[in-house]
């Protein structure tokens, strides 16, 4: 496949494993984990030509910066962004001192305000990478970058869940712990 279907498909895995995956026939583990073959068969109804190396494809190449999906042994999961109602269990860890969190104009004063919540999604998302946090953010108009006080809220009792090498999650971050950064 070239570069346009596999984004095609990394939206598809997204969809079946992020955020719909009943309507594909699948079934998640508590950790979000289904067997590749049931994936890519299910991918199928929507994409024929998919096959395994397509799936594992989308995981090495795909914005890897993001790390979106994981596949160990013989399943994939992704690795965060779940927005259905079954939580999928994360790990608590202990976060770097300092995460990012991408955001918009129209909703930095509630933030800071009100602090992050998950909105729609199961855990807040941060990430190690400023330029990370600057493309979600520029996702829905201007960026606007906030750097999260990670330790502070750690200390404060705020638990946080590594999803990846450059992504952390959080059930909610006070805005005491934020601040906005210029770009």
């Amino acid at each position: 496949m070239t570069s346009s279907p596999l984004v095609r498909l990394s939206k598809l895995l997204s969809l079946m494993l992020r955020h719909e995956p009943g309507t594909f026939g699948l079934t998640l583990d508590a950790e979000g984990y289904a067997p590749v073959a049931e994936v890519v068969m299910a991918a199928r109804t929507r994409l024929p030509a998919v096959s395994e190396a397509d799936v594992i494809a989308v995981v090495e190449t795909v914005e890897a910066d993001k790390r979106r999906f994981s596949i160990v042994d013989d399943e994939i999961r992704a690795n965060y962004g779940h927005s259905f109602a079954d939580r999928i269990a994360q790990a608590a860890r202990t976060p770097p001192a300092k995460l990012w969190h991408g955001t918009h104009l129209n909703a930095i004063e509630r933030i800071l305000r009100e602090g992050l919540a998950p909105m729609k999604r199961q855990y807040v998302h941060l990430t190690t990478s400023e330029s990370i946090a600057t493309r979600v953010g520029a996702r829905r108009g201007q960026a606007v970058l906030l750097e999260v006080d990670a330790a502070a809220a750690h200390a404060a009792g705020v638990v946080f869940y590594q999803a990846n090498e450059s992504f952390w999650l959080a059930d909610s971050v006070p805005a005491r712990f934020l601040s906005r950064r210029s770009r």
